[in-house]
């Protein structure tokens, strides 16, 4: 068992995220993994938890994984996108906030951002990769 406080795991920087090949910046975004088990063929965890901190006006731009996702917002409001995964324009928005979920299928075009330009929002992101037998 390993049992801690979030504000006792050590925030890390979230400087780009990878989406069909380019490296796009992310503003104002800060992720501690609370939990993660496993390892996929790239060596990221097959299952993690993890706590999400984006300061006034963050943006996580445009991307995709191979893992399913849920996200849970506990502070804030976001703007949550889905895009077209040909063109890459938004085919869905919606705004979510405290008490709200997002879930995002394998390789679902997602991305969100934080839409107040004065307070920080908070979420939790669950992921785990699912594979076909």
């Amino acid at each position: 068992m390993d049992a801690k406080n979030v504000k006792d795991v050590e925030g890390i920087k979230v400087q780009q995220i990878g989406y069909k090949g380019e490296n796009h910046e992310v503003k104002g975004v800060t992720i501690r993994w609370l939990s993660k088990s496993g390892q996929d063929e790239n060596g990221q965890p097959e299952y993690g938890l993890r706590h999400f901190t984006v300061e006034p006006g963050g943006e996580i731009p445009a991307h995709n994984h191979f893992y399913l996702q849920t996200v849970y917002v506990e502070k804030g409001q976001f703007e949550c996108f889905a895009y077209d995964p040909e063109t890459d324009a938004v085919v869905d928005s919606k705004i979510c906030g405290p008490g709200d979920f997002v879930f995002s299928d394998c390789m679902e075009p997602h991305g969100m951002r934080n839409i107040s330009d004065t307070e920080e929002a908070t979420f939790l992101c669950c992921i785990g990769c699912v594979y076909e037998k």
